[in-house]
């Protein structure tokens, strides 16, 4: 079942850009760290936004988490020196139960930053850590057994519930 149309989940990434950007107005730059697969992508498509709302670089990092075994090592596409001191947005499209939210934030806190936020596209409500998403696409109250797709691909963006 779709939950969520391409103008739909379109005008929620901008909104949350909007949101980062007001946020982050302050800043010069702003890393938009992605967990992978599905939160870079939604990474890339805030950057397009933020791009063209600011005046402030925006620099992406790809973070690689084995969503399986979260307390293995996780490497990013930038050195921690890249985003020391700088205001970070960690993104994620799904946040679920927060384990993967949780074990990022827990990575990028070994390195002192200016300001640390969280985005997601669906924010779901079965969580299992005290974490929560500073920006929101939506909400949904679903249960543990049903699925949240988030397809992001160019011209046809879509959330889907099954």
């Amino acid at each position: 079942m779709q939950i969520l149309n391409h103008e739909q989940v379109n005008h929620k990434i901008r909104r949350i850009a909007y949101q980062i950007a007001e946020v982050y107005m302050e800043h010069d730059h702003i890393i938009l760290a992605g967990i992978a697969d599905g939160g870079y992508v939604f990474a890339q498509r805030l950057q397009e936004y933020l791009e063209k709302i600011g005046s402030f670089d925006v620099m992406l990092c790809r973070v690689d988490i084995n969503k399986k075994q979260p307390l293995e090592p996780i490497k990013t596409s930038i050195e921690p020196s890249v985003y020391q001191n700088k205001g970070i947005v960690l993104c994620d499209d799904v946040l679920n139960s927060g384990t993967t939210l949780i074990y990022a934030v827990r990575h990028f806190l070994n390195v002192p930053l200016r300001k640390f936020k969280t985005a997601v596209l669906v924010n779901r409500n079965h969580k299992k850590f005290p974490v929560k998403a500073d920006f929101k696409g939506i909400s949904l109250s679903t249960t543990i057994e049903e699925h949240i797709d988030v397809d992001l691909n160019e011209g046809k963006y879509q959330v889907t519930l099954s």
